[in-house]
């Protein structure tokens, strides 16, 4: 007899192709991470945190939530820190649902959601994106019943970079008033797009972040929820004391004193990077996904060709299947020297497009 549950044994783990990434080998423009290194203050601390024999001791997390809800402009009683955003949308769907509700995950998207779906038992409803229509709004709504306790939205989508409008989601969130709404806003600071200022107004809106994406420091895991303060003081129930790495704390610390740099990366990224591989597409005749994020979602003739010819040039991207199966490859914009690097070898490959 098996020690842990049946459906559990019978799923599969989420196994994200991490092993070989080099960077000092590899451009790496396959997991929407930062592609610069953190600035000199976020490393000078770190250093110095460990210099000062504090190691050994618990973490201590002071005044970072208010910090943090500063920097997001909600109230502190609405902000709550997790290990990752990964682990605030675990502990969301484990406080929220019971085995036999009912998930509505609009897919393909972030494999995050569908994994901790599957470890709850749930039954999940997966409507799909489309390049022209985007958000399958209709779909969603016409799946809510009694028995929906989550819906899933990545706004924007990974890995389409699909975004989802303000309306949408409040239309969600009043049909489906009874439901969690995952809002998972793990790219804001590259969309601009956000909801946290309805969390007072529509308790059942929670809304995952990450310093992951922007800030470039996902191998320390922080992330945080912002909600309703009831919805604050249950996770608060459920997550660990310690869950969080102190140097995650003290990383966030000096970048939240140094937001210049975060900026400046940012409107490299969406303002130069992001409409150069765009043009470059449209002028070779490849389709892609509009994207509101650091990534595009482009579909070349020959993916495996390409994929192929980035790699021998030390490029890294992610190859990633539609709801046809048709795989896409989903690019992570850099700077802007980065992408005119990236240009030059597109533009050898063969198995481009029209």
């Amino acid at each position: 007899m098996s020690t842990f549950k049946k459906h559990i044994q019978q799923m599969g783990a989420y196994k994200p192709p991490l092993d070989g990434r080099d960077p000092d080998k590899h451009m790496l423009l396959d997991f929407n991470e930062r592609t610069l290194p953190v600035s000199e203050a976020v490393c000078s601390a770190l250093v110095d945190y460990i210099q000062a024999g504090r190691l050994q001791m618990y973490p201590a997390y002071g005044d970072v939530v208010d910090r943090i809800a500063e920097y997001a402009n909600v109230p502190a009683s609405q902000l709550m820190i997790t290990n990752g955003s990964d682990q605030g949308i675990d502990l969301i769907f484990r406080a929220a649902c019971t085995e036999g509700d009912e998930a509505i995950i609009p897919g393909p998207t972030f494999a995050m959601y569908m994994q901790c779906a599957k470890v709850e038992n749930l039954k999940i409803h997966s409507p799909s994106y489309t390049s022209d229509r985007g958000f399958p709004l209709t779909e969603v709504l016409s799946l809510i019943n009694e028995k929906t306790r989550i819906i899933t939205i990545a706004n924007p989508n990974n890995p389409s970079g699909t975004l989802v409008s303000r309306e949408d989601i409040i239309t969600i969130a009043k049909a489906a008033s009874h439901a969690v709404i995952l809002v998972d806003e793990c790219y804001f600071e590259y969309s601009a797009l956000t909801v946290v200022d309805l969390v007072g107004q529509y308790p059942n809106l929670l809304v995952t972040r990450t310093f992951s994406k922007t800030w470039g420091i996902p191998s320390l895991r922080l992330g945080y929820i912002i909600s309703a303060q009831e919805n604050i003081l249950s996770l608060l129930n459920v997550r660990g004391p310690y869950d969080i790495n102190q140097l995650a704390i003290v990383a966030i610390r000096a970048a939240l004193e140094n937001l210049d740099g975060i900026q400046s990366y940012v409107d490299e990224v969406m303002n130069e990077s992001k409409p150069l591989l765009e043009q470059f597409l449209k002028s070779s005749g490849v389709e892609f996904w509009p994207s509101g994020g650091n990534f595009v979602w482009a579909f070349f003739d020959k993916p495996a060709e390409v994929q192929k010819t980035l790699f021998e040039q030390g490029i890294l991207v992610r190859p990633k299947e539609d709801t046809d199966n048709r795989v896409g490859l989903r690019i992570t914009l850099g700077s802007k020297k980065q992408t005119q690097y990236l240009l030059e070898v597109l533009g050898s490959c063969r198995g481009l497009g029209a």
